[in-house]
């Protein structure tokens, strides 16, 4: 429902700003940007809301126009490529599934300015911008390695590439690093847009004993914890404060600030710089990553002093 609801919120915006409107931007418009979500689009509570949240705050703030297009049917050269005709001083990618297109249209516009996030190309016209989820990851495993009762918790990832193995790295490596007896159950969906398999899986993690569940799989990582409020155990969200999708359950989210990243090459642009295709690498000393708020449970003093040494290291 929520994602309906932030979906229609959307289609308001783009009736009050014509930001989706195809004829919207021209070159005397000022810095604009044309932004590609991902397959699951908007409404996921993640990733692509949390790019679109970056672009709506330099619109305010700075005076940026964008529009935005998704994938739903994997068609990314089609859709980045209407982006491009557009005339858009940047064009954004989000994920890896957006870096096979974005290679091939930077070659054949070699003038225009390109952003890739969690993905790494080589062309001199894209930059590209990555973030060190072991790190945050990290933070998330020793609060569940440090609270489980039972000691088993649960990872669930969405596809099995490079990126989210670093969530699991790190979530384990946290586990681990507070509490050398618990088990540590992953399993992968392999799909970022299946709640219900989210749902499935993390029932599947209950019955093994799981009692704290972090998740790195989009919109599948919503269905996981909706299901963990129905069972009445703990999880963790990721990319965004995800507290507000199951609001007894989501003890904390591993924050992956790419509206923040995205926001400050917006403004690097609206300053009249111009990218220069480096690939930069965002932890949590660069505030590229870290913790929302944490919620439903207490961390004695000796728990939060661990956290937080980490975090000053």
């Amino acid at each position: 429902m929520k994602r309906v609801l932030f979906i229609a919120l959307i289609v308001i915006t783009i009736i009050l700003t014509g930001c989706n409107d195809d004829n919207n931007h021209t070159a005397d418009d000022g810095i604009s940007a044309g932004l590609l979500v991902t397959e699951s689009g908007l409404g996921d509570d993640s990733f692509s809301d949390s790019a679109f949240h970056g672009l709506e705050q330099a619109r305010d703030e700075l005076g940026i126009t964008f529009d935005y297009r998704e994938p739903f049917e994997s068609d990314f050269v089609a859709q980045m490529e209407n982006l491009i005709e557009q005339d858009h001083d940047v064009i954004i990618g989000l994920s890896y599934n957006a870096l096979a297109a974005m290679d091939q249209l930077a070659e054949k516009y070699p003038e225009q300015q390109f952003v890739l996030i969690d993905a790494v190309s080589e062309k001199d016209n894209v930059t590209s911008i990555t973030f060190k989820e072991d790190e945050g990851s990290y933070l998330i495993g020793l609060i569940a390695g440090m609270k489980t009762e039972s000691d088993v918790v649960g990872f669930i990832g969405g596809e099995r590439i490079e990126v989210v193995e670093k969530f699991e790295e790190g979530f384990t490596k946290g586990v681990k690093e507070v509490n050398s007896e618990a088990d540590v159950l992953v399993e992968y969906a392999e799909t970022f847009d299946d709640d219900g398999l989210g749902a499935q899986i993390t029932q599947d993690m209950v019955e093994q004993g799981a009692d704290y569940i972090f998740h790195a799989a989009g919109f599948t990582g919503v269905g996981t914890l909706k299901e963990a409020e129905k069972q009445g155990i703990y999880a963790f969200g990721v990319d965004t404060d995800q507290y507000f999708v199951a609001e007894d359950a989501v003890v904390s989210s591993m924050m992956k600030n790419v509206n923040i990243a995205l926001y400050d090459i917006m403004e690097k642009l609206a300053n009249g710089e111009k990218l220069d295709g480096s690939h930069i690498e965002l932890g949590i000393e660069e505030e590229g990553v870290g913790l929302a708020p944490i919620r439903l449970i207490q961390l004695t003093e000796s728990e939060q002093s661990r956290i937080d040494e980490v975090v000053e290291q």
